[in-house]
């Protein structure tokens, strides 16, 4: 008997095929030893427009809305030239897929989709639709290699353990459509004039836009205030100098000068008593292994021109070459089984490493923990090296492989020296504080250069001398601009500003599922607020649109730009994989929400948002219609009569069958040349046979109606 492989991409069957030593590929899929292995490419399958369910939903009028089906039902995913047609290719894909499954030697189905929400709904979609009856077993792996592939293969798991991974797909799926359905729609509707730009309203995209939004209006808002320190320079009876700030109640920086001046000018003549010294022996770890959010927050940030949507691609196209585990992770630890196999992809990493003699291998909790690991763990590398990469994979692969290097060299120590000067009659007291790196450690693998500055030997109660003092002005700076670096650290823990990379409340944060979006989303959603005009970058810098301000201060549904409210929605979709919430329960808020808001919008104010500038195009005339006289012009899907309002039926359409059958379409050329000759020369059509051929072709009218044939000579 056989079993059906279905893999979320190609490429990811090639590398199961390439396990199991399967050399046989047909049209659509690879076959041996007892196998099947096809593959989708993503969603194959996409949820029923609305027109789909109800005709009379093909244009949108503010009555027919809030509009919730029954029931959701899928069909072939669009055509992205027009969305009026299936996918050719991925129709011809599930007829395939179906084929296979359909076998009567295939006796069980597994899907190797990725181990993920949309994974599990991709290949879940694909084989239910079917309605086969045969068992379905899951193969979840979180890399590509050979070892992994044939052990996963002997630890299948039955599908319908994963059916709450299943509801939390399908319902992220159905909520974002009927929120997204129904809210741009009346949006679009209430709040913009003109037609061809609709007014895109998302339950991730709006909170993003906001954080983005209150940035912009803290900077723009900020008052710079002046302030005033006291610098002053010691030197020591070994003639060395150091540094220091007056503080006076742990604080520095003054906002009237003129204490500061009463300070300096008692300064006069006296001298400096070393009154404390406090030296501290430090450890500095290295940062946690690599998820998504912070491999592409560090490598947008480092290197120019990235982006987060960037760097996920080649991160993916990484791991479908079997060279890196699973990016799309929010875990900065691995699972305590993966013990062994970090081993040895380390050992391989060694050989040749300028520091091998540093890196050793050791179970460390920093690293290894199941408690701090949701569904996936961190980002390393596998134990296939790569022998050529391109320039960006080199710099993704690279920032991985470095980071878990880093965790098995020595821990970098330095000491850190506090110095506290005191001068006679003054309230307060000058202090410094210098460090000295005494093991450079991980961070020669990072390349990261410490700044030490060194103290002078000094002991307490020493006297040193004033060398001089200086009275310096200063101005507060306003926050900086979001970066995408900064914006994913935001939507990962939902605006809860951690600033240790090793916070542990950042990592309880995370693993809550208490956040925007998740890490397969948010570089999406960061490049959609650029494409539909909402925000726009200025060098690394994300800025608000005037359109994306104007929306975030009038659309009424505020929940959809707050955090909590969006966080909570995040966390209910965790609690569904954990079976601690219901996809029915769930729905039905999302779809009370969604009725609630439709009603708000429909009896909010009279206001514009947006207007679309309608510049008439000019239009090329083709030639005169040989039915009316009047001008001949492209449309959308064909080139017709323009008075084809007054009745006139003249078409050549651009999905004309006649021409379709021997691959071809119709030319603006070509057109031409009927209207004006009579006739066209087309060359390189195709017959029946696969051959190639050249030929006059005619369009003639029909003597009995309005309407045309193809007439075919040949010279």
């Amino acid at each position: 008997m056989v079993a059906v492989i279905l893999t979320e991409k190609p490429s990811v069957a090639k590398n199961i095929a390439d396990a199991l030593k399967i050399k046989g590929k047909q049209d659509g899929y690879y076959e041996g030893n007892g196998y099947c292995i096809t593959w989708a490419f993503g969603h194959l399958l996409q949820l029923y427009d609305a027109k789909d369910y109800e005709p009379s939903m093909k244009s949108w009028k503010m009555e027919k809305f809030p509009f919730i089906p029954d029931s959701f039902r899928y069909k072939v995913k669009s055509s992205p030239k027009n969305r009026d047609f299936k996918d050719a290719g991925a129709e011809k894909q599930l007829k395939t897929i179906y084929r296979l499954m359909k076998r009567p030697d295939v006796d069980t189905i597994i899907s190797a989709c990725d181990y993920d929400r949309e994974g599990q709904i991709i290949g879940d979609t694909i084989i239910y639709n079917l309605k086969v009856n045969k068992p379905v077993f899951r193969l979840l792996l979180n890399e590509w290699t050979p070892d992994e592939v044939l052990k996963g293969l002997n630890l299948l798991k039955s599908n319908e353990e994963l059916r709450p991974l299943q509801d939390a797909g399908i319902s992220r799926q159905w909520s974002d459509w009927v929120i997204g359905i129904n809210l741009t729609s009346v949006a679009t509707l209430k709040y913009q004039k003109g037609k061809g730009q609709v007014l895109n309203i998302g339950r991730v995209l709006l909170p993003t836009l906001k954080i983005i939004y209150d940035r912009d209006q803290e900077i723009k808002n900020f008052k710079p205030e002046n302030y005033y320190k006291l610098n002053a320079t010691f030197q020591t009876s070994n003639n060395e100098s150091y540094d220091a700030v007056y503080q006076e109640d742990k604080e520095e920086k003054f906002k009237d000068p003129t204490h500061l001046e009463k300070i300096q000018q008692a300064l006069a003549g006296k001298k400096g008593q070393v009154l404390d010294k406090q030296v501290e022996h430090k450890k500095e770890y290295p940062p946690y292994l690599f998820n998504l959010s912070n491999l592409q927050g560090t490598i947008t940030s480092k290197y120019k021109g990235w982006t987060s949507d960037k760097v996920l691609k080649v991160a993916q196209s990484l791991y479908e070459k079997k060279f890196i585990t699973y990016p799309r992770t929010a875990s900065v630890v691995l699972e305590e089984s993966l013990v062994g196999r970090a081993a040895k992809v380390l050992e391989g990493l060694k050989q040749g490493h300028p520091f091998a003699n540093e890196i050793n291998f050791s179970k460390l909790k920093r690293v290894f923990d199941n408690s701090k690991v949701e569904s996936h763990s961190a980002i390393i590398p596998t134990y296939l090296k790569p022998k050529s990469l391109t320039s960006d994979e080199d710099i993704v692969y690279s920032a991985i492989k470095n980071r878990f290097i880093t965790q098995f060299m020595p821990i970098a120590e330095y000491e850190e020296t506090k110095i506290t000067t005191g001068v006679d009659g003054i309230p307060g007291f000058f202090h410094s504080q210098g460090k000295v790196q005494l093991i450079e450690g991980w961070k020669k693998v990072e390349k990261i250069e410490s700044k030490d500055t060194i103290l002078p030997f000094v002991e307490v109660n020493e006297i040193v001398a004033i060398e001089k003092h200086e009275l310096t002005s200063h101005v507060t700076k306003p926050p900086k601009h979001h970066t995408e670096k900064t914006l994913l650290r935001v939507m990962e823990t939902c605006g809860k500003n951690f600033k240790e990379e090793d916070n542990e409340e950042m990592l309880v944060s995370i693993l809550s599922g208490f956040s925007i979006g998740t890490p397969a989303t948010r570089a999406e959603t960061i490049k959609k607020l650029k494409d539909v005009g909402y925000i726009t970058t200025q060098n690394k810098n994300l800025l608000c649109t005037e359109l994306g301000e104007k929306l975030v201060e009038t659309f009424p549904i505020k929940d959809l730009f707050d955090l909590e409210f969006t966080g909570r929605i995040e966390k209910t979709l965790a609690d569904i994989e954990k079976r601690k919430y219901r996809k029915d329960d769930f729905l039905k808020v999302i779809f009370n929400f969604t009725v609630d808001s439709v009603l708000k919008i429909k009896a909010d104010q009279e206001v514009t948002i947006h207007e679309v500038e309608t510049a008439k195009k000019s239009v090329e005339v083709l030639g005169k219609c040989p039915l009316c006289g009047h001008a001949v012009i492209e449309g959308q899907k064909g080139f017709g009569c323009s008075n084809w309002k007054n009745g006139c039926k003249f078409a050549i359409w651009k999905n004309d069958k006649f021409l379709t059958s021997m691959k071809k379409k119709p030319t603006k050329t070509m057109v031409k040349s009927l209207l004006k000759n009579g006739v066209a020369q087309v060359k390189g059509l195709t017959s029946k046979n696969g051959n190639k051929f050249d030929a006059n072709l005619r369009y003639v009218k029909n003597p009995d109606n309005e309407y045309f044939s193809w007439k075919m000579e040949f010279n």
